[in-house]
């Protein structure tokens, strides 16, 4: 059976000046495969480039066996990947909880009642059904991150990418976000600098440098305690 996502020397310019420059990965199914790298190496514009939400200069790019080449190819791709943006803020833009965690699936073409429905369902699977009828302005930062992530989960996608997703997370909130992630049996990537969350999740790690992606080896360092780290494969740990 065919890669997820097949990503093949892409390349992505800003302000004329090279952000990716040849980084190719593939993702298979049931894959949780996380991206490391430093602040400015461009992750955030590999998440969006795989989505066609920023412009790709040169390099292939399929999604579920189907070349993305134009909108129109990414807009079918779309609707089988959740995408988890960095900040919250610029995911949640309906009054109330219930009515942010529908509009996926509304989008999706079910009728009002039945969105309504997968949502609470949605809710319900994070325990977070009492939240429903909340703004969304007034929740915490961790409450908005598990929100947003139903979102994701009532759209019942087969794959979604997590951009920093511990961002604002307190423990409680994000044992529960941890969990949900632990439990689902599609496909991610992941981008995180929480090396410990990282490597609780991820069954893969990529490392994004100069452009390009390498792979690397998700492990434990012991001392007198343990920490974990991720390393390019093939280095000296």
């Amino acid at each position: 059976m065919g890669n997820l996502i097949d990503a093949n020397l892409i390349a992505v310019q800003r302000d004329g000046r090279p952000v990716l420059s040849g980084a190719s990965l593939t993702l298979c199914r049931g894959e949780k495969l996380a991206i490391v790298g430093p602040n400015g190496a461009g992750k955030t514009t590999l998440l969006r480039a795989l989505v066609g939400l920023e412009p790709v200069a040169s390099g292939t790019l399929s999604l579920f066996g189907i070349p993305c080449r134009r909108e129109a190819d990414f807009r079918v791709a779309r609707r089988r990947i959740g995408f988890l943006f960095q900040d919250s803020d610029d995911q949640l833009f309906c009054p109330t909880v219930l009515e942010d965690v529908s509009f996926g699936p509304l989008n999706l073409g079910q009728t009002p009642s039945g969105a309504e429905a997968t949502a609470r369902q949605a809710l319900d699977d994070l325990g977070l059904g009492h939240l429903a009828d909340r703004l969304t302005h007034k929740l915490s930062g961790g409450e908005k991150r598990l929100i947003c992530l139903a979102g994701l989960f009532a759209m019942k996608p087969d794959v979604i990418l997590l951009d920093e997703p511990t961002n604002g997370v307190d423990a409680v909130n994000q044992a529960r976000f941890e969990a949900a992630l632990q439990s689902f049996d599609g496909a991610m990537i992941l981008v995180s600098h929480d090396e410990a969350f990282v490597t609780r999740i991820a069954t893969r790690g990529m490392l994004l440098e100069h452009g390009q992606l390498c792979p690397a080896e998700i492990h434990l360092h012991r001392h007198s305690h343990v920490h974990p780290h991720l390393h390019r494969s093939g280095l000296p740990s």
